[in-house]
Formats: C-alpha cells, sequence, structure tokens
C-alpha cells in the first residue's frame, strides 16, 4: 500500500506510548521525527511534510485528551485526523451520466485504469463504455479491447485510424447508449508539446464532465510539474494512482494532489479489472494506522459471495451455519476468499489483523497462503464426490491415492485435511452464537481486537 513504511513505523512508535497516561515533549518530538523521515523517504514534498509535522506536535502537546483516553490513542486520534487531512477528500463521482477522459504519461496505467473504472461503474448498476484513442502506442488498441472484454463493457476503438480526435469523435456517438464515457488518451515518455496539445483538442471534442490524471505509485518529485502541466493545459479534478500492489512509495502521489488543488478518486493495485477501489480518506489513513476498515471490508465480502454463487445454484453461503460443512463447502469458501482479492489486502481491513500484526508476518507469508490455497484446490479435485462429502472417511490408502494423483504430497493431504477439522470447528461455534453473541464480537472487531489465528483462515497464516 501507498506509504505503508509511514504505518508501519509509526505504528511501533505509537506502541512506545502504551501505558503511559501524559505525552511528554520528547515522546512527541520522537513521533514526528518518524512521520518526517517516512514521508521524505515516500517522496512528499518537504514543504507539505514539515507542515504536518508541526501541526501534528502542537496539537499533542496543547490538546487536551478526553477524560479516560490513553496518551496514545490521544496521539493516535491527531495523526489519524492529520494525515487525512494530508491525503485531502474523495474526488466526487456521482453515479450519473457522465464522461471521464483520463491523462497521463506512458507506463502510468491509463489503459488498465480506464477498464478498471468501467467495470467499478458496471458494478454499480451503469453501463459504461470505454473509447481508446491511443494512435501512439503499438499495441494500444488490443489491449484496451482485451481489458474492457474481461470488464465485460462495451468498448469503441479503431485499430486502423490515425485521428485521435476523430476516433474520440467517433466514439461517444458509437457509444450514445452507455451512461458513463471514459475516454483513453495516448502517452508520451515525457510532457511532449503534440502530447498537450493532442489531448486539449480531444478535450475540446469531448468536453468531459471530469479528467481524471493517472498516476504510477513509484512516481517521484516529478509528479510535481507533470500535474502542473496537465491542469494548466486541460484541468485535472481528480488522480487516479496505480500500481499500489507493488513497493511503490507514492508520496510523488499525493504532491501532485496538493500541486494541482486536485483529489484522489480512484486506488489501483493488481492485474485484474477488480484491482481498483474508491479512494476514501477516512478508510485509507485506518488501514495506514492499522485500525482496519469494516465498510470495504464488507463491501468485498458481498461482491465476492455474489460472484462465487453465479453458476451454483445449489449453494447459499448462509448453508454453512447449518448442518455439517464438508470440503466443498471449504473449497468454496476459498473460491469467496479468492475472489476478495490479495490476502494481505483483506487482512488489512480487519481491525486488529492488519497493521501490527502483518508487520511481524514474513514478506512472503500472504504469497505463500496463496499457493497453498491454490494446492488445496489442486488435492481436492482429485477427491471421488464421497470424499468431499465426508472427509472424515478418508484413511491412509486414500491419502495416498489422492496425493499420487494430485502430485501433492501425502503430508499436503494431511495439513487440508486438518484445515477443514479446524474451520468445520469454527463453523461449529458460530452455529451456536445467538444475535446478541454475534453482535458482540463484532463490536470487539470494530474496537480493535480482532485477534489473528483460531479457525476459520486463520490457521493458514
Amino acid at each position: 500500500m501507498v506509504l505503508d513504511d509511514l504505518g508501519s513505523s509509526l505504528r511501533g512508535t505509537l506502541d512506545k506510548l502504551r501505558g503511559k497516561s501524559r505525552i511528554s515533549e520528547e515522546d512527541v518530538d520522537e513521533i514526528v521525527k518518524e512521520i518526517q523521515r517516512s514521508l521524505l523517504q515516500a517522496d512528499v514534498d518537504v514543504s507539505l511534510v514539515m507542515d504536518l509535522s508541526d501541526s501534528i506536535k502542537e496539537r499533542s502537546l496543547e490538546e487536551e485528551p478526553p477524560g479516560g483516553t490513553s496518551a496514545r490513542d490521544h496521539v493516535l486520534r491527531i495523526v489519524y485526523e492529520e494525515l487525512v487531512g494530508l491525503v485531502g477528500d474523495s474526488t466526487e463521482i456521482p453515479l450519473e451520466s457522465q464522461t471521464i477522459m483520463l491523462a497521463g504519461l506512458q507506463g502510468s496505467g491509463k489503459t488498465t485504469t480506464a477498464a478498471k473504472m468501467a467495470w467499478w461503474f458496471s458494478k454499480k448498476g451503469l453501463r459504461p463504455a470505454v473509447i481508446q484513442t491511443d494512435t501512439f502506442r503499438p499495441g494500444a488498441y488490443d489491449q484496451a479491447k482485451q481489458m474492457a472484454d474481461r470488464a465485460e463493457v462495451e468498448f469503441y476503438g479503431d485499430p486502423d485510424a490515425d485521428d485521435p480526435v476523430q476516433i474520440a469523435r467517433d466514439g461517444l456517438e458509437a457509444t450514445a447508449d452507455a451512461d458513463v464515457h471514459i475516454v483513453d488518451t495516448a502517452g508520451r515518455h515525457a510532457l511532449e508539446d503534440d502530447l498537450i496539445s493532442e489531448i486539449e483538442e480531444i478535450e475540446s471534442v469531448v468536453e468531459p464532465d471530469r479528467s481524471l490524471l493517472v498516476l504510477d505509485a513509484a512516481i517521484g518529485q516529478g509528479a510535481k510539474d507533470q500535474a502542473r502541466q496537465f491542469d494548466d493545459s486541460i484541468g485535472i479534478d481528480g488522480v487516479a494512482i496505480t500500481k499500489l500492489d507493488g513497493t511503490a512509495k507514492g508520496g510523488g502521489a499525493l504532491t501532485a494532489v496538493d500541486e494541482t488543488g486536485s483529489t484522489i478518486a480512484f486506488l489501483g493495485s493488481g492485474e485484474t479489472v477488480q484491482d481498483i477501489e474508491r479512494f476514501e480518506p477516512d478508510s485509507f489513513i485506518s488501514r495506514l494506522l492499522g485500525m482496519g476498515d469494516l465498510k470495504q471490508l464488507t463491501e468485498r465480502v458481498e461482491r465476492a459471495m455474489e460472484e462465487t454463487q453465479e453458476g451454483e445454484d445449489d449453494w447459499d453461503p448462509e448453508d454453512l451455519m447449518k448442518g455439517e460443512f464438508t470440503l466443498k463447502d471449504m473449497r468454496k469458501q476459498m473460491k469467496a476468499m479468492d475472489n476478495m482479492g490479495p490476502l494481505d489486502q483483506v487482512m488489512d481491513m480487519i481491525p486488529g489483523m492488519g497493521g501490527g500484526l502483518m508487520d511481524q508476518l514474513p514478506d512472503d507469508a500472504m504469497d505463500v497462503t496463496q499457493d497453498r490455497m491454490r494446492n488445496f484446490e489442486v488435492i481436492m479435485d482429485s477427491m471421488t464426490e464421497a470424499e468431499l462429502e465426508n472427509p472424515r472417511s478418508i484413511g491412509a490408502s486414500q491419502v495416498r491415492r489422492i496425493a499420487k494423483g494430485s502430485g501433492q504430497s501425502e503430508d499436503a493431504i494431511r495439513e487440508l485435511l486438518d484445515q477443514h477439522k479446524m474451520m468445520a470447528q469454527t463453523m461449529k461455534q458460530f452455529q451456536g452464537m445467538g444475535d446478541g453473541d454475534m453482535q458482540r464480537m463484532m463490536k470487539k472487531m470494530q474496537q480493535g481486537g480482532g485477534g489473528g489465528g483460531g479457525g476459520g483462515f486463520g490457521g493458514m497464516f
């Protein structure tokens, strides 16, 4: 995640305040130094860093914490509020008919972002269309068409045309029935005059309701000049930050937002069209500080369940709370987890599971978990219907047969059976819960007490 190092270092520094009822100037200085170091390493503009750290120090020393609030929680609240102020509001993206134009340098991820945004609008009940106007980059048309097909949205482009302005004009006409038009423009390796002129011409034809600047999260201080020139030419209403699944610093993108006086619209990560989310400052900073994001988690769970149930008319997630939990149920749960996106992102959304806990895991822990889930699926594909329905019937000879058929070790088969047993025990606990018990559990999670381990997929980490 963008600025992830900041979140990690801040959590460690704030943990030193545990047990303290009052905070000293030395404590505040240490926290402020961590913030300055992390933000500067993330390529955030120096003036922004100094303004933020001065404000945090002043408020931490002058404001009285509410009664019963620890020093750590008091400073955490101040840091949270100031960081929310730094990243700004979310770009207004109404769920109505509109035209959005994307701008940015080559390699920033515009074409992928166009398809991802179209997919996002389609999930909100609107009919989007992607219009590809890039005649400069070889393969731009093919990539855009493939991405639009994956997103299952309308697409227009002309691989034989060489006038991007005319393509834009024809595209709007050809997709007139669409609710949302997303116009992808060409990029270059640098801010060349012909790129700016081309975008200005397309803008005059398209007349977008809003123009979004697409920025690679890895961009550094060069984002400042780039943002200023695009803003001077077409006006930037918001920024879409891409490639947040890598080791990107992200501070340059925040600097660009400040430079243009705009806001952040979308965050993109991963290669699939589903790897996008609307930027919400409160949720973003909550996850950064290890406080979770139950709203985003709920949305992902609901979407994953819908996608998992497609073509599975005989399966209802509520059935997991009744009767016997089989390997078939486990496989569907795993599919739903996969549909939720990268596991490290999902874990960040669970209060008490992201943040500090994630910092303690090895760097490849999530990759290992994803690999185990894939291996489990391969193993289950080598089982009979009877074994999937009644895993307790699987004996030593069956383990040997399944291992041979799946190409997995016998230990891996037994590991799957142990994992299933753990999950089945957890389901039985849920079955015995009344509404009051469930509410108390959710309240504990919202207060940040949701520990890991135990049943479900906890045992896989």
